[in-house]
């Protein structure tokens, strides 16, 4: 099974610019994973792998809107 937030991984992983940082969004098909992890949790609910999957990609998610909200800071310098 691949991970929803691998591609956060790759991405860092690879380095970066700040305009990069910026302009990063998961690919559709992460989206829409995600989007299903979400409507499964409040429906049916998760296995404790989904559930935890789905907690690191929020905690990703978070970290990647803070580094974009320096990284504008940085390319607007």
């Amino acid at each position: 099974m691949i991970k929803a937030y691998n591609e956060f991984v790759d991405f860092i992983a690879a380095g970066s610019t700040s305009e990069a940082v910026v302009n990063f969004t998961p690919s559709n098909a992460t989206k829409e994973y995600v989007a299903d992890l979400i409507r499964r949790e409040k429906t049916t609910g998760l296995s404790p792998e989904e559930s935890s999957e789905l907690e690191h990609f929020m905690q990703l998610e978070h970290i990647m809107r803070l580094a974009k909200a320096k990284a504008r800071t940085l390319t607007s310098e």
